[in-house]
């Protein structure tokens, strides 16, 4: 699929739909089932764009960009290139986003090095409704889907934080649990379709899968149960 005049740097599928963000500024929406296959091209941007994840719903994209803005787009208006919220609350490139899969409206993401905070979003009411800081740069935002939870990835650092993987509880946001001691940083992190396993990709070209979330439990606790959780089953993939 061409399109673009600089380097790919993030893509989300949304069913027919892939979406690609690049260094030439732009993001471009590809039918991949039609031979003419570019839909839309957006671009407003200043800089590359680094982060992009569609809603559960299909019906909203989250963009990032390394000039330090998030922009959020209604599906059915792309093509005019109007955006329904941009916020600019983070200080570095915004790389880490997910939304909440049980909370429509709501979008996590994760700052750089120069921001190292992750941001939650009512992206209805366009503010921001939590903001916790870390200690390191955030490389990937994954969602739990069977507990209040959410998993953050980092990579560069000054602090403990460094190249770690990080479980929060959702709404506190407080940390409940860190683990994994990369070397080298985390770059990216994604999740099982049945939401029990992630994946975390490193800068060695290894990737390294977690049992994390654990499967869905029955009764009223959303606790997580840490212990035998937090397991790398030591497969490496280069």
């Amino acid at each position: 699929l061409q399109g673009h005049s600089g380097r790919i740097a993030a893509t989300a599928w949304n069913g027919h739909i892939l979406t690609s963000g690049s260094r030439d500024k732009s993001i471009i929406n590809h039918d991949i089932r039609a031979r003419n296959h570019l839909a839309s091209c957006i671009k407003k941007h200043s800089d590359e764009v680094c982060g992009l994840k569609w809603s559960n719903e299909g019906d909203r994209l989250a963009s990032g960009g390394s000039e330090k803005q998030l922009y959020i787009w209604e599906a059915s208006k792309m093509s005019s290139s109007k955006f329904l919220h941009r916020f600019t609350d983070h200080c570095a490139a915004v790389k880490a986003l997910a939304w909440c899969p049980y909370q429509h409206n709501v979008l996590a993401s994760g700052g750089g090095w120069n921001d190292r905070c992750i941001r939650i979003w009512n992206t209805q009411k366009g503010i921001c409704i939590h903001s916790i800081e870390t200690k390191a740069q955030i490389s990937g935002l994954e969602w739990n889907r069977h507990h209040k939870e959410i998993l953050s990835s980092h990579g560069y650092s000054t602090g403990e934080d460094q190249n770690k993987l990080c479980l929060w509880k959702y709404p506190s946001m407080t940390k409940v649990g860190e683990f994994g001691n990369h070397e080298p940083r985390i770059i990216n992190l994604c999740q099982s379709p049945d939401g029990v396993t992630v994946v975390s990709a490193v800068a060695d070209e290894s990737l390294r899968f977690w049992d994390v979330f654990g499967p869905p439990t029955t009764g009223t606790s959303m606790a997580s149960d840490l212990q035998g959780l937090f397991s790398s089953r030591n497969s490496l993939i280069r």
